[in-house]
């Protein structure tokens, strides 16, 4: 941890960063009239200040134009989810015809497991990792009793294998050594929603397909976070939620990945109008013909005030960049992690690996002391301002977000950790 002046004023730290003016163009919550700490990102990402102008611009069309905005407003809503795919597609390292902005990511993970996970009596099982995401757990058990299948022999769940709860690559081709053969689909994360850990996605596409199985990934935790780089990872799907890093609002539009291989392929799905070749869409024929690309999953026409925050914020990605905000992100959970070993160690663990290759800007802290000590620091946190988010039994999820967060706000979340221990905490 040598590479942080953890001596430095927090202050100075930011004056240098030469991103440090995206936070400017954030709405920061206050608490007892000061801004708050905010470190939950990774659940809901902050409202760019920009969010309320665009979404009173459709209103104001709508108002003005009414079904004609669809041709006449000043971003017209008949190609509207078209401009955001350029900078969704850089932002999650894909080819523009490969990513689409639609549904939501538990519909979108439903959706494309009816096109890739198709399972047979010989291949019935779908791989996740233990102690996923309820939902995604939710969605697999569903898909696999809908095709008839039982998931208490057919979801293979890999278990962690390392000291702090996460899960080595190791254990990932051990597990498809041995299940490999009975496998059809194998969903994984990009970033492991308790323990803050990243993945590498190429590596476990390539394990996938070796043993003949498809492969897609829940971006959840990742898109926004990692500079992904979906189309050279090789897998056959992904979807994310646009609500965390991407700051696009409760509820907000999701995004779908399938790669460019699949453009063109004749494969089941579930079919929408919205998904029909703009072409001959018009035309109201009978048959479905899908469009081209990941467009062609889409259901319905997309709801333009859930897209306007989305398009805002991904011009702010497009504006700062993946690369600099990835190096961003480095310095500011490095220096949080050097922070908490320096004055924190006997309070918290760090459960996200240290190596930078293996997680995003999200750490994990397992606090000292078990579940009841472990509340009584987070309600401490919270209220002094300092938003993170709890995770049973002991974790808490800490965030620093490139776009918005400070060396300061780091500085004061380690320095209430310290202050709550010295008052008997």
């Amino acid at each position: 941890m040598s590479a942080f002046d953890l001596d430095a004023a927090p202050e100075a730290l930011d004056a240098a960063d030469p991103l440090r003016g995206f936070r400017s163009r954030f709405h920061i919550p206050t608490h007892e009239g000061h801004e708050q700490a905010y470190f939950c990102g990774n659940s809901l990402g902050l409202q760019p200040t920009a969010v309320r102008a665009a979404l009173m611009q459709e209103l104001d069309d709508w108002a003005a134009l009414g079904v004609e905005a669809h041709f006449r407003g000043k971003h017209p809503w008949m190609p509207y989810h078209e401009t955001v795919r350029e900078s969704l597609a850089r932002v999650v390292g894909a080819q523009p015809v490969e990513v689409v902005a639609m549904n939501s990511l538990t519909a979108n993970l439903h959706f494309l497991m009816v096109s890739f996970y198709r399972p047979t009596a010989e291949r019935p099982a779908i791989v996740i990792e233990a102690g996923a995401f309820p939902s995604d757990r939710h969605a697999v058990a569903s898909q696999i009793r809908f095709h008839g299948f039982n998931p208490d022999t057919d979801l293979i769940e890999v278990v962690p294998d390392e000291p702090a709860g996460t899960i080595s690559m190791a254990a990932i081709e051990r597990a498809m050594a041995e299940h490999g053969h009975r496998v059809a689909l194998v969903l994984w994360p990009g970033v492991q929603y308790r323990t803050g850990q990243a993945f590498d996605l190429r590596e476990i596409s390539r394990l996938a397909h070796a043993r003949g199985c498809t492969v897609g990934f829940d971006l959840a935790h990742a898109a926004g976070n990692l500079p992904l780089q979906l189309h050279d990872s090789g897998a056959d799907f992904a979807a994310w939620c646009s609500y965390k890093y991407l700051n696009s609002g409760p509820g907000a539009v999701a995004g779908a990945f399938v790669h460019e291989r699949h453009a063109h392929a004749d494969v089941p799905r579930f079919a929408g109008w919205w998904g029909h070749d703009q072409a001959s869409r018009f035309k109201m024929g009978p048959e479905f013909v899908p469009s081209p690309g990941a467009d062609g999953w889409q259901l319905s026409n997309p709801p333009i005030l859930a897209l306007a925050p989305l398009r805002v914020s991904l011009d702010l990605f497009a504006e700062a960049g993946m690369d600099r905000l990835r190096e961003r992100s480095e310095r500011l959970t490095g220096y949080l992690e050097a922070l908490i070993r320096r004055d924190c160690a006997d309070v918290l663990q760090v459960v996200t690996p240290a190596v930078r290759a293996r997680r995003g800007c999200q750490l994990s802290l397992r606090v000292a002391g078990g579940r009841e000590r472990g509340r009584a620091l987070f309600d401490f946190l919270s209220e002094r301002g300092i938003v993170g988010d709890w995770r049973e039994p002991d974790v808490i999820r800490i965030s620093p977000a490139p776009l918005y967060n400070s060396h300061v706000d780091v500085r004061r979340f380690a320095a209430a950790v310290v202050l709550w221990r010295e008052a008997g905490g």
